[in-house]
């Protein structure tokens, strides 16, 4: 009696973990205390990581910048045209307040084309590819952020896939330093030479929009230009289809065998090419101030290669003086943006693709969209209504609060500038450099969060909040349309 009594008023404490031996004669169960699982703090979560890496890099890099030795002027760089150009080149965005090739000296622009290379590449892969080199280990944590940042499905391999990326990257960019060394070669002294291939061939990989070149205007002054121009083309497709997409090609060597993400990116971003040099060609060709002057191939070669930069800012036309209409389409491509796990900013084209594909098989009566001969997964289809929606609102949010910190600017400039900046891209109507310091700091805040928050965060944070109800609640009609 003893015995069951006991059994009736003692309970477990909640914060315990009780384990009972099997009950044999005459033995008490025996309470045993287990500490319990050490909770990990929110604070040093793998989405919240990315955000303090890159905005340490940010840190540095303004700090830098500030520096008397990295400008032209003297004393100390104004904090917010620092803090604005470390952003845009950590971000890989291009939009500036101060030229690039006069403001800052050469000390200056290494700082910027280190931003560019690490934000590029993101700061996550750098470090997970020196742990390697170093012969280190990364921890699964670790791995997790890096095959988010990256888009590795496979966590085994993800520190030979992350070594492999960045000497995918470094060739690359060294090729296209070769190219445009032997067109500079024979424009400025050599050493001058050596360093603005070095710098626009990082800043076209990377689809950041930064030019060294002095008295240029980005690359206004190589309109006709076709082997620099072509180079830096050649680099910003590079860079914004992206290692995985390159990795596939190789790998599989015909392109029926190719995966459909690889299959969705080489297809619409061939699709967006050809309609942003086709439409800006039919809207720019009688502009005397862009256009108007050139002969029919150059302005088809001007056409291609504003189409081809639509991710990265380069411009050889100014974009102050392009019609309504160009820019508004411009909009749109700098919105969708490049590949995922690119360099690219942008909602990227594989979610435009997905919600394409998706109302069309709405439209059509299907329920399960398909494209290639693969069916989409509804996860994934929800995740690319989602980032689209946020991008939108976010893009939007952005150009509403200018409009109403700014005086003086036409709403369609301030929209343009709103969306050059959150999809990363850098393409500018003029008005960056005459936007109060409140202007210039929500167009930081827009850079980091529309580099951040879409390919990575985001995507991080949803995962692990995803809730399995035990229920279901009744399904009930609502009135569309």
């Amino acid at each position: 009696m003893s015995s069951n009594r006991q059994d009736e008023t003692w309970a477990p404490k909640p914060a315990d973990r009780v384990v009972r031996r099997p009950r044999m004669a005459g033995i008490l169960p025996v309470r045993m205390e287990v500490p319990a699982p050490r909770v990990k703090s929110p604070a040093v979560s793998p989405p919240l990581i990315l955000v303090y890496a890159f905005g340490a890099l940010i840190a540095v890099g303004t700090l830098l910048l500030m520096l008397p030795m990295a400008h032209g002027g003297e004393g100390l760089a104004p904090i917010e045209d620092a803090l604005f150009t470390a952003t845009s080149a950590a971000t890989v965005t291009g939009l500036v307040v101060v030229e690039t090739s006069s403001y800052w000296t050469v000390p200056g622009q290494v700082v910027i084309l280190v931003l560019m290379f690490v934000g590029g590449l993101g700061i996550m892969t750098l470090a997970s590819a020196l742990l390697v080199l170093a012969g280190h280990r990364a921890s699964l944590t670790h791995r997790m952020v890096m095959g988010e940042t990256t888009g590795a499905a496979d966590f085994a391999n993800i520190a030979r896939m992350t070594l492999l990326l960045v000497i995918w990257a470094v060739a690359v960019q060294a090729l296209g330093f070769v190219a445009l060394l032997i067109a500079f070669g024979d424009l400025y002294p050599t050493a001058e030479a050596v360093w603005h291939a070095l710098f626009q061939a990082v800043s076209g990989f990377n689809n950041a929009g930064f030019t060294s070149l002095p008295d240029s205007a980005s690359l206004l002054g190589f309109q006709t230009d076709y082997l620099v121009v072509g180079t830096i083309g050649v680099l910003i497709v590079i860079g914004s289809t992206g290692f995985w997409v390159a990795a596939d090609f190789f790998r599989q060597r015909r392109l029926r065998r190719l995966s459909l993400n690889s299959k969705l990116v080489l297809f619409w971003t061939g699709v967006l090419l050809a309609a942003g040099a086709a439409l800006f060609f039919a809207f720019e060709s009688d502009n005397a101030a862009t256009m108007g002057g050139m002969s029919a191939s150059d302005r088809a070669f001007t056409s291609v290669f504003q189409s081809v930069n639509r991710t990265s800012g380069f411009s050889t036309v100014d974009f102050g003086a392009t019609n309504d209409e160009t820019n508004s389409f411009y909009m749109i491509l700098m919105f969708i943006g490049g590949a995922a796990a690119s360099v690219a900013g942008g909602i990227k084209v594989n979610t435009v693709a997905i919600v394409v594909i998706a109302v069309a098989a709405s439209i059509r009566g299907q329920d399960r969209p398909t494209a290639f001969g693969r069916r989409i997964p509804d996860h994934q289809v929800r995740w690319a209504f989602a980032l689209t929606a946020f991008g939108f609102v976010a893009a939007l949010a952005v150009a509403l609060a200018l409009a109403a910190i700014e005086d003086g600017f036409p709403l369609i400039e301030m929209l343009f500038e709103s969306v050059s900046a959150f999809g990363t891209v850098g393409f500018s109507a003029g008005i960056t450099p005459d936007l109060s310091a409140a202007g210039k700091l929500l167009l930081v805040a827009a850079m980091f969060v529309g580099r951040i928050v879409p390919p990575m965060v985001l995507r991080v944070a949803l995962l692990p909040h995803t809730e399995r109800r035990p229920f279901r609640y009744p399904s009930d009609n609502v009135l569309i349309g």
